[in-house]
């Protein structure tokens, strides 16, 4: 028992065998099953895939037909004024010409299709062989090698998608190529594909690519081998086309035509004619050169794409890919000339340094405010910046737009009405004048304009009232800041200044009968289906009347005659007004100008030209004159005029003929009387009306041929002439203005005689009868020899008594023994003796012009040959027996036009 139990712990018990299971069998059912699921799932894919493709290629269409991306970039056409194309806008990005199905010759169709879908015109968009064959290559190659794509694929490729070669995109893609399968012909999908691709050297398109290679605008004139080197360039432009590859553009030409004759579209005689032709690229590079815009028209492009922004509410992305045509105003003859003349550095001042002085030029037909031309600046850059819009000081050009314009415009004031040209203030406002002739009194308006004198243009704007000038050149154009509302206006005084743009803008209206236009660039613009886009209407503005247009003209051509602007003078009518602003460099006192200008016209166009540096230092300003820009006005209108009709200024019929000249009042009275004692010639005569008469005095000897000024802006009627000289004859009148009298009034000639002295010898003197050396000369009535010299800087020592008289060589006023300043006249001649220090003016020096005695007028007469430096000459009088004209030979010239 005790084994047993032993056994039963040392043994374990036996486990049941585990009952096999039966192995199951395959059977026919659970193949059914398998392949059914798994069909079902494909076709569940295959459905939901289709699905996919459709659907998203639909939704796709329709979101890019909302978004206008069917429409193709295509570049602008700029045409000049008479239609000629003269640009293309956005030729760097889309140098694209648009043809429809009709202009594709079969031939070219046919080589595009063979080379790249030779299955085109039986596939639904997609190529499912050529996808199984890129497949194939994609995993034999580990990675996306090829696309297999079709000329639907790449069309959809190249209007809506990246060149990324993803699965995503492919599908993508394929979406797309599918739905415009659906929605366009054959036809319509191959002339989309030819209209977009991209052909190299910056040719969108198989017409663009025609032009660019061949020179040809008609794609039937192609030959084939042309046809076959088009198509074999899209595949790799930059290697395949001809210009820059002719060897392996012909290679790959070989290629197309060898596809050609394999689907029988040419035959074995027209491939061999075509298989070895020489391509030549200077055919290619003549018409790259060609279809380069002319940099000589940058200036006016730049800014008709700004005006065409402003006019058609495009952008300028649009301008450049939506395939306008753009009409312009551009006269290309003028623009070339202008863009020359701009080139030429002798028509600028040199500068010290490597910074050039600028300039600006436009030019506007005054008929209707169109611009012909225009030049932004010397060595102008594409969207540069355009000076023809910058503001600066215009200088005295604002003179007949602030002053004389609104003057005439009053019917007050005529060209031969008398202003003041007198120092003075006006309130606090001192303006001065640097001219020559300056300061003289009365002047007529032409004589001022023509002189281009400050004050009598301040003083006229004053007597007008400012806002007169202030409202009238805002007609005009002239953009104004409130603090422009001064008399420094008609100086060019501005806060901001204005343009040459404004400028000419303005004097068209003096140009035109007094219509003022707007400036503009564009007539039209269309769309690239021929529909207007913009079409120009011109509405002129009354802002003057005729005569006053034509007054101003009468006057403004006096500048260009005998003015300040003669440099602007051509082989046609000119009327103009020149301009110029001082420095106003703080701390620098030296010489130059800030801004030169001349703005001027002919009968048929208006010239604006500016000149200056951009900056202005004590290193950078300008030197010379306002003769400068009219010398420029010169060179450029009468090279941009040549052979055309020289015109001339019409009178309009209702211009108020020159009144004939009012008999001056006459001044009365006027009396002459030569004193013994004195030595002196006394004159008086009756004051004319008005509490600020002035009265000249004029005298003549003898001697003389025409009359001098002896004394000038007499306030009172009486004067002495201590220059007369014994044995001499003078003739004297008087000249008076004033207020109240109309003009200038001269008296009548009043002659005075003076005797000749009788020779006094000096009695023998006896030997034996001492003379006391103690004793000084007392003179008596006697005479004695004055030695000094009677130059006005040096005093003439001569001793006298009393009223007796000093013979020396030159004239000293003897004076009681004391020295005298004497009126030396070269030879000299007798002093005066009084019981006074006399004094006396000297007006010529030793080799002096006129020797006869006046006061210091500033800026009168015109000097003798030998005058001397810093002496003042007496203005001349107008020859003897001649009538004392209200205003000078530049008003004389006005009478005869307008009695005419």
């Amino acid at each position: 028992m005790a084994n047993q139990d032993k056994l039963s712990r040392t043994q374990s018990p036996k486990k049941p065998k585990p009952t096999m299971r039966k192995k199951k069998t395959w059977t026919w059912k659970k193949t059914w099953w398998l392949f059914f699921f798994t069909t079902a799932f494909a076709i569940f894919c295959a459905v939901g895939g289709y699905l996919f493709i459709m659907l998203n290629g639909e939704r796709l269409m329709k979101e890019y037909k909302e978004a206008d991306m069917f429409k193709m970039a295509e570049a602008s056409i700029v045409m000049d004024r008479n239609g000629k194309q003269i640009a293309k806008l956005g030729q760097q990005v889309s140098n694209r010409d648009i043809i429809e199905y009709k202009d594709i010759p079969e031939h070219l169709g046919q080589a595009f299709i063979a080379t790249e879908d030779k299955r085109f015109m039986n596939h639904q968009g997609v190529d499912l062989w050529s996808i199984g064959r890129a497949m194939v290559k994609d995993i034999m190659a580990g990675s996306l090698v090829e696309g297999g794509s079709t000329i639907t694929q790449q069309l959809a490729k190249n209007m809506f998608l990246t060149s990324d070669k993803t699965f995503f995109r492919k599908a993508t893609e394929v979406s797309i190529a599918v739905s415009l399968e659906n929605h366009y012909t054959k036809e319509e999908i191959l002339t989309m594909y030819l209209n977009r691709i991209y052909f190299g050297k910056g040719a969108y398109g198989v017409k663009a690519a025609a032009k660019t290679y061949f020179g040809k605008d008609n794609l039937n004139d192609l030959e084939i081998w042309e046809m076959a080197t088009l198509a074999a360039i899209p595949k790799a432009p930059s290697h395949y086309n001809p210009i820059s590859n002719p060897e392996k553009s012909k290679q790959r030409r070989q290629v197309v035509l060898k596809l050609m004759r394999e689907e029988n579209y040419i035959t074995e005689e027209q491939m061999k004619a075509a298989w070895d032709v020489e391509y030549d690229p200077s055919v290619g590079k003549q018409h790259q050169e060609k279809s380069k815009t002319n940099t000589a028209y940058q200036s006016y492009l730049d800014y008709m794409v700004q005006e065409a922004e402003t006019v058609t509410g495009l952008t300028e992305d649009q301008l450049y890919r939506g395939g306008y045509t753009i009409y312009t105003t551009m006269d290309t003859h003028a623009q070339q000339v202008m863009y020359d003349e701009f080139n030429d550095d002798s028509n600028f001042e040199k500068s010290k340094d490597e910074i050039k002085s600028q300039a600006a030029m436009v030019i506007t037909d005054h008929s209707n405010g169109a611009i012909m031309a225009m030049m932004g600046g010397r060595d102008y850059e594409k969207k540069g910046r355009n000076r023809v819009t910058d503001k600066r000081q215009p200088g005295s050009t604002m003179k007949p737009i602030a002053t004389y314009g609104p003057a005439v415009d009053t019917g007050d004031w005529y060209p031969w009405s008398t202003l003041r040209d007198d120092k003075q203030c006006f309130g606090s406002y001192c303006p001065t004048d640097l001219g020559r002739n300056k300061y003289v009194g009365a002047i007529d308006m032409t004589t001022a304009v023509k002189r281009s004198t400050n004050l009598p243009s301040v003083w006229l704007l004053n007597e007008i009232g400012m806002k007169q000038g202030y409202e009238f050149a805002q007609k005009l154009g002239i953009d104004l800041h409130k603090d422009d509302y001064s008399l420094a206006l008609t100086l060019g005084g501005m806060t901001h200044g204005t343009s040459p743009l404004e400028m000419s803008r303005a004097y068209n209206a003096f140009a035109n009968g007094g219509k003022y236009y707007d400036a503009y660039t564009i007539k039209l613009v269309k769309d690239s289906k021929g529909k207007d886009v913009y079409k120009l209407k011109v509405q002129p503005e009354q802002v003057m009347s005729e005569q006053t247009s034509y007054y101003m003209t009468q006057m403004m051509q006096e500048v260009v005659n005998s003015g300040t602007g003669t440099a602007a003078q051509i082989d046609r009518p000119v009327a103009g007004k020149t301009g110029s602003s001082q420095h106003g460099i703080p701390g620098y006192n030296g010489p130059g100008a800030r801004d030169f200008w001349f703005v001027g016209y002919t009968p048929q166009w208006t010239a604006s030209v500016w000149m200056g540096y951009d900056r202005t230092d004590r290193d950078h300003v300008l030197r010379g004159s306002s003769s400068q820009p009219a010398k420029l006005f010169s060179q450029v209108m009468s090279k941009a005029l040549k052979g055309t009709d020289s015109g001339s200024f019409q009178r309009p019929d209702n211009v108020k003929r020159p009144e004939p000249p009012k008999q001056p009042t006459t001044v009365s009275g006027l009396t002459a009387a030569y004193s013994e004692n004195t030595k002196t010639v006394s004159l008086n005569w009756t004051a004319v009306p008005g509490d600020d008469a002035v009265y000249q005095l004029y005298r003549k000897s003898a001697k003389e041929q025409q009359f001098v000024k002896l004394l000038g802006d007499l306030k009172s009627t009486n004067a002495e002439d201590i220059g007369v000289f014994p044995g001499e004859s003078y003739t004297y009148y008087v000249v008076a203005t004033s207020s109240k009298i109309e003009g200038e009034a001269k008296s009548s000639e009043v002659p005075v005689s003076i005797a000749a002295e009788e020779e006094v010898t000096e009695p023998p003197v006896d030997p034996t009868t001492p003379t006391d050396p103690e004793q000084p000369d007392t003179g008596g009535e006697g005479n004695e020899s004055g030695t000094g010299e009677g130059n006005g800087n040096n005093n003439g020592s001569n001793n006298g008594s009393n009223s007796g008289n000093n013979n020396g060589q030159n004239n000293g006023n003897g004076n009681n023994g004391n020295n005298g300043n004497g009126n030396g006249n070269n030879a000299g001649n007798n002093g005066n003796g009084q019981d006074n220090n006399g004094s006396g003016n000297e007006n010529s020096g030793q080799n002096g012009g006129s020797t006869e005695v006046t006061d210091p007028i500033e800026g009168g007469g015109t000097p003798g040959s030998n005058s001397s430096n810093g002496e003042v000459i007496p203005e001349q009088p107008p020859a003897e027996g001649s009538q004392l004209p209200p205003a000078t030979t530049g008003m004389n010239r006005m009478n005869e036009r307008y009695a005419a």
